[in-house]
């Protein structure tokens, strides 16, 4: 990708991608009636675009480990305050910063540990699953928090 598109072009893409195959899944979870599956795509969109531009900000201005923390923090916190406003859940924003954060932390470092101690295909692949699994995680109990917090 990094050949066809180059570097922002490559992420781009990644971040088109995570969006649309991971907002059904994600659109799943939800169950408040209002939350009709294109509208969630929207909140979703928004949501993980302000997380990924921060991260990419964080990333490329600071540079390895210390962006990719920083990125991971503030990414976190932005994504939670669009989840909680578009579920009008502001109590919540703390939580679920905190939440996102450290599963976003665990699996991006845990994989990035995993890439760096095995081979290019099976590192790469073992990153993903590891991030994706925490991340994943620290969203769908994101999105359950908003829905309680809201009926409750």
């Amino acid at each position: 990708m990094y050949q066809n598109l180059g570097l922002s072009g490559s992420y781009i893409a990644w971040i088109v991608l995570f969006i649309l195959l991971s907002g059904a899944v994600f659109g799943s979870l939800v169950v408040v009636d209002r939350w009709r599956l294109p509208k969630f795509y929207l909140l979703w969109a928004v949501a993980f675009f302000a997380y990924a531009v921060i991260w990419m900000i964080a990333y490329f201005t600071i540079g390895q480990t210390k962006g990719e923390a920083i990125g991971s923090l503030v990414g976190s916190i932005f994504m939670a305050l669009v989840l909680t406003t578009g579920f009008r859940s502001l109590s919540s924003t703390v939580k679920l910063s905190a939440l996102l954060f450290v599963s976003n932390f665990l699996g991006y470092f845990l994989g990035v540990a995993l890439f760096n101690s095995l081979s290019e295909p099976k590192g790469m692949l073992l990153f993903g699953v590891v991030y994706g699994l925490l991340f994943g995680a620290g969203i769908g109990a994101a999105l359950q928090i908003v829905q309680r917090t809201k009926t409750s």
